[in-house]
């Protein structure tokens, strides 16, 4: 019996384990792959309050750390499934049971795909989600990224420091990202702006990706040589698997607002997996925060 189980070790996991275990409950992180969310993956932090910079990768291990130091019980299994047990919770892995007191839902969102063909055959192939995982393989060679927000400015800005050329496709004029990142991307002598088109074909040949076909609005089509492709257009959360017991919007979001609270009495939600106009560190931290003390609280008010 944990005090809090979170589902999820992202930013607003490992907030809320610290916020938890702060007040002094028990906590339990549950985790389908690896600590930190996408967060991990982004080179700098500059916008987070009172840090100057520092990696993701930094970031997301001092956060874990922190949270284990404190006695987090974090565990690498992915929940399947949230259950009703009287006044407590079930909270159900593929090999495991756990009976919680408050459930806090965190997991995040995973990368949207282009839905074109070739897409998943060539992922590891010149298809990548993560410049920062792969983009070393690219030193020297011409890539492109596809998308207009943050992360896709920041990932062509990235590669353009070890790759010959950039090319940033985007379907419309323009960019969702900061202009500051905007303009600091522009600014640099190998990166080509590929705007108002997408993406409709991938090339190639037995070892990999060698091109793709842009179109833009007026129904012209553009060959591109490539090495890799970078798809960075936004994520989607996964909480199907806990739509019983809590509202999902239509993108699949947990319906809960700021005091994170769901549908269903001891199950609260934090960072980008719920409904939310803003999705940044600060948010899914504050979130993480919110939720725990609401956790919290709720424990001793029933008395559990």
């Amino acid at each position: 019996m944990f005090d809090l189980v979170i589902i999820g070790a992202g930013t607003a996991g490992l907030s809320a384990a610290i916020y938890g275990l702060r007040a002094g409950k028990s906590v339990l992180v549950l985790e389908a792959s690896t600590y930190g969310g996408q967060i991990i993956n982004t080179p700098e932090i500059e916008n987070y309050p009172a840090i100057q910079k520092i990696s993701g990768f930094e970031f997301a291990t001092n956060l874990y750390k922190q949270a284990k130091d404190l006695g987090a019980d974090i565990r690498i299994e992915k929940a399947v499934a949230i259950k009703e047990d009287g006044k407590y919770k079930v909270v159900e892995t593929k090999n495991n049971v756990y009976q919680a007191k408050t459930v806090i839902i965190a997991t995040g969102a995973k990368n949207r795909t282009l839905g074109i063909d070739k897409e998943e055959e060539l992922v590891g192939k010149g298809v990548s989600y993560c410049a920062t995982c792969d983009g070393m393989f690219y030193r020297g060679k011409v890539v492109a990224v596809n998308g207009g927000g943050n992360t896709a400015v920041e990932d062509a800005a990235f590669l353009s420091g070890y790759v010959e050329k950039v090319y940033l496709i985007h379907r419309r004029e323009e960019f969702r990202a900061d202009k500051a990142e905007v303009d600091r991307l522009i600014a640099q002598p190998n990166v080509e702006l590929v705007l108002n088109s997408t993406i409709k074909e991938l090339k190639s040949d037995e070892s990999g990706l060698t091109g793709i076909v842009v179109a833009d609005k007026e129904g012209g089509e553009r060959d591109i040589q490539l090495d890799g492709l970078f798809v960075a257009i936004g994520q989607v959360p996964d909480n199907g698997a806990f739509a019983g017991l809590v509202d999902l919007d239509s993108k699949g979001y947990v319906s809960a607002g700021e005091n994170t609270l769901t549908r269903t009495a001891g199950i609260f939600t934090a960072g980008d997996c719920r409904t939310k106009e803003v999705r940044q560190l600060t948010t899914a931290a504050s979130d993480g925060a919110v939720a725990a003390l609401a956790a919290v609280n709720y424990i001793h008010e029933h008395e559990l």
